[in-house]
């Protein structure tokens, strides 16, 4: 097998609508959105869909040494030592792999939130909450003003709060929110904690923690209405209130809170440019960082981590071993690689996603 890993499309069912521009990019003939909205790269997380169980969704699948199709979760604790590496005098565990996601939204995403990496451990019993990163790939022609909602800008009491999720008065949850404007290219991070919803039109990066925690406190969209045990983590409604982080993030605190500015870690004068958009600074959950290639970009790596190519083509090259690269596609390098050469002429630009540092 080679060292470097490509993954197909692992679309996933959700509760909402979109994945149009993920047909376009797997190339089918009549590209349309649907529940299939996101495609789960590499994963090794199970999809939590209520009423959906007896379908297995979420894990990646790849093809071993003998030709079979086998999780990619299974490959991985085959050679964890190789595929994962250690952090200091640890050995890397499942729990350190982020999960990555492509997601393209159609239509407004219900309100959310997600755990704590300590309310999980200690609420409900689980190693990993879901702090998440977005990184703006594109968005559509026909939505003018893109956006997301990140955090209350007008916080509402507890009460007030549980209220209107019991009332499901979406008007009022809302006007807590004001929309910030996304263009391609920009990053945020959502820690645990902050309630959110991503706007319509938008394909994105998603990189989280390995779960699929969520309080959605919003219960239909286009149609569906989310099941009762799938609406709070399959506790009450106080529980998932505890969940909520309801400190105010003003407008003029919004960019500081939630929007990352890229640092440049290294720039040869010929092109070649690595920068990390979220680093050790903003969150121990995972670092990512953007390889922009023009020529040959000799890279030294200390962890395993997803590549993903959101511009131009080129290659990657351990040794002898070359690996084709094109745009959209995404791919695993294991933690035993320390070294390798990007190679590109007409320029390649790749999104790399890390563990963190616990």
């Amino acid at each position: 097998m080679n060292q470097i890993i490509k993954f197909s499309a692992n679309r996933v069912w959700r509760t909402y609508q979109g994945g149009k521009l993920l047909d376009t990019i797997e190339g089918k003939e009549s590209p349309q959105d649907s529940s299939f909205p996101e495609d789960w790269i590499g994963s090794t997380v199970q999809a939590r869909n209520v009423g959906r169980e007896h379908i297995s969704e979420g894990l990646a699948m790849v093809t071993n040494d003998q030709g079979k199709s086998v999780p990619f979760r299974d490959l991985l604790l085959e050679n964890q030592s190789y595929f994962l590496g250690q952090h200091g005098a640890t050995m890397r565990t499942m729990d350190d792999i982020p999960l990555v996601k492509y997601l393209d939204s159609s239509t407004r995403l219900h309100f959310q939130a997600h755990p704590t990496r300590e309310f999980a451990q200690q609420r409900l019993g689980l190693p990993r909450g879901k702090t998440e990163a977005y990184v703006i790939l594109e968005t559509r022609d026909d939505v003018s003003a893109p956006y997301i909602y990140a955090g209350f800008q007008r916080p509402p009491s507890r009460e007030q709060l549980k209220e209107w999720i019991e009332t499901q008065d979406i008007k009022a949850i809302e006007s807590c929110f004001d929309p910030i404007p996304v263009k391609p290219g920009d990053v945020f991070l959502l820690p645990g904690g902050r309630p959110h919803a991503l706007g319509e039109g938008i394909l994105m990066l998603e990189i989280m923690e390995p779960s699929d925690l969520a309080v959605r406190f919003e219960f239909e969209r286009c149609g569906y209405v989310i099941p009762e045990q799938a609406r709070f983590m399959g506790r009450g409604i106080e529980t998932a209130l505890d969940v909520f982080n309801f400190a105010p993030v003003p407008p003029e605190n919004v960019d500081a809170e939630f929007r990352c500015q890229p640092k440049i870690l290294a720039n040869d004068g010929q092109g070649n440019q690595l920068e990390e958009l979220i680093g050790a600074d903003k969150t121990s959950c995972f670092t990512i960082r953007r390889a922009s290639v023009n020529g040959c970009f000799k890279r030294k790596v200390d962890a395993f981590f997803y590549g993903v190519v959101t511009e131009g083509s080129g290659t990657l090259r351990i040794g002898d071993e070359v690996t084709e690269l094109v745009r959209w596609e995404r791919f695993f390098c294991p933690a035993g690689v320390d070294s390798f050469e990007y190679g590109s002429t007409s320029g390649m630009s790749i999104l790399e996603c890390y563990p963190g540092n616990t």
